[in-house]
């Protein structure tokens, strides 16, 4: 049966590589980049197979571009880009508007008094907070709720979403090729002159957000501070969902400065892939998109975390299932290494055949799932590469350290099979191929890679880098990275609720 697998692997190695080769000339042939006068890049990669098309827009700055004392503002504009424009979400711009400033000009002033050291007049705070939710109030009446949403679906739009990242912020869907015009003037205008239209409401939306993801989950509190504890200076250390003070205090006038530095047409990048050809394409593009204006685009230098000297760790106590996390500091995606991270992430994590899996499920039977992967909490700057384990019932956080060590020491002290090394190349050449296979996919890879190496064509690079990777790498990495004066250890231990107490946020009583 092993000869048969490996047998199996070789022949899909071989298949794999003429057809990627073919790919990479196809797609040459119609793939083309243009950026606009005003800084935006485009790419156009053509597929005639069916008369819809697909885009993908990454605007690159995510949580990590958070103002100071401003946490989940990055999220909170993803929020507010659905919201519409002076044309769209409105039935009376022209008074909307009147009433979205005099909102900003009282909240700024309640935000004032609140938020005095000395001298607070609680009667004048109540006040200014009453009269702000009025106007917020009154604002509501001009809205029409969820406009943009319905003009996609109406004319055939399919998956509109989108998601904000420690390193940037995305948006896409899928529309018939009928609406290419409809679709250029919608992300165009909403992008070029969006409304703060119910910032308020859906501040409080986030909020909420917040408190079930990570307030009301042990998981969720232990993963942002054992974040916080691994980073002591980078803005990875800061939870992109934001902290509960700043999402009570930053405001509209906040959001949209933030739009104006970062979406600014030199900063953003849009991949459409579909039924379309470049003399229809462009024209539309340059008429909608063109008219953006344009401004620098931002610095991306941040804080550089320092180098770690001695182990860290972070402990919750919590009536829930006890869980391990490890993280290691490691460099950015432009690291010479970064392909041998990935080989890490595939030996260690990749399904059934891994090596944390066979241990610690399959043979010891003491985790009920175990992993390591590269990315915790981003990639774009020096990140984390971690390894966790969940503990079945009669079994520690102890036993999940000792067994995940024993792998990692393996890993530091021993070649990776021939076999072994040649299926991850093999899976990950297979992994490449089938982004290509479906536009939203493709749409996605090409502009991650135009943003991040300043060419698409490295979505095709990576066999080079893949193909590079040894045994001498993946063991020399192991022991540069994943040594103890480099590691951050968290763990959620099961505390017992005394019959009677009351449980904590996120907490089950104990079962009766």
């Amino acid at each position: 049966m092993r000869k048969f697998g490996k047998f199996l692997s070789l022949a899909i190695l071989f298949l794999v590589v003429p057809l990627f080769a073919q790919d990479l000339a196809s797609f040459e042939k119609r793939t083309e980049v243009r950026k606009l006068p005003n800084g935006l890049t485009v790419i156009l990669c053509q597929r005639h197979e069916a008369p819809v098309f697909s885009f993908y827009t990454l605007v690159d700055a995510g949580s990590v571009q958070d103002p100071k004392g401003e946490t989940g503002l990055a999220h909170m504009f993803e929020h507010m880009a659905f919201k519409g424009t002076p044309t769209i979400g409105t039935k009376d711009y022209a008074a909307e508007k009147i009433v979205l400033a005099k909102i900003e000009e009282v909240y700024a002033e309640y935000i004032r008094e609140r938020d005095r050291m000395v001298n607070r007049d609680p009667k004048k705070i109540a006040e200014l907070e009453k009269q702000w939710k009025d106007l917020v109030n009154e604002a509501d009446t001009y809205v029409v709720r969820n406009q943009f949403g319905e003009i996609v679906e109406e004319n055939g739009g399919v998956g509109m979403n989108a998601g904000t990242e420690e390193d940037d912020t995305v948006y896409f869907y899928s529309m018939p090729v009928n609406r290419l015009e409809l679709w250029a003037y919608l992300e165009s205008s909403r992008f070029a002159d969006p409304v703060m239209r119910e910032f308020y409401k859906e501040r409080d939306v986030v909020y909420e957000e917040r408190r079930m993801r990570i307030d009301s989950d042990p998981t969720g509190r232990l993963v942002e501070q054992f974040v916080g504890t691994a980073f002591q200076a980078s803005p990875y250390r800061n939870p992109g969902i934001g902290w509960p003070a700043d999402l009570r205090t930053f405001s509209a006038t906040d959001a949209i400065n933030f739009f104006h530095k970062y979406y600014t047409p030199s900063n953003m990048y849009i991949a459409v892939v579909g039924d379309l050809y470049p003399d229809q394409f462009w024209p539309v593009v340059e008429k909608y998109f063109g008219q953006i204006p344009s401004h620098p685009k931002p610095d991306e230098r941040i804080t550089q975390e320092p180098p770690q000297n001695s182990e860290r760790s972070v402990a919750l106590q919590e009536t829930a299932q006890p869980l391990y996390v490890e993280g290691y500091h490691r460099p950015s995606y432009l690291s010479p290494d970064d392909a041998v991270y990935d080989a890490i992430t595939d030996l260690m994590s990749n399904g059934r055949t891994s090596r944390l899996y066979r241990s610690l499920v399959r043979d010891k039977r003491i985790a009920a799932i175990a992993a390591g992967f590269s990315g915790l909490p981003g990639q774009k700057y020096p990140h984390l590469f971690a390894f966790y384990a969940v503990p079945l019932p009669g079994h520690t956080n102890n036993e999940m350290r000792d067994a995940i060590h024993a792998e990692i020491e393996r890993l530091k002290k021993e070649d990776v099979s021939d076999e072994e090394l040649q299926m991850f190349k093999t899976r990950a050449r297979a992994s490449i191929i089938r982004g290509l296979g479906n536009n939203p996919g493709l749409a996605t890879s090409l502009a991650i890679m135009q943003a991040r190496y300043g060419d698409w064509r490295e979505l095709f690079r990576q066999l080079d880098r893949i193909d590079k990777v040894t045994k001498a790498d993946i063991r020399r990495v192991a022991n540069e990275t994943f040594v103890e004066s480099n590691r951050t250890v968290g763990i959620i231990e099961t505390a017992q609720i005394p019959r009677g107490a009351q449980a904590g946020p996120g907490q089950q009583p104990p079962a009766q």
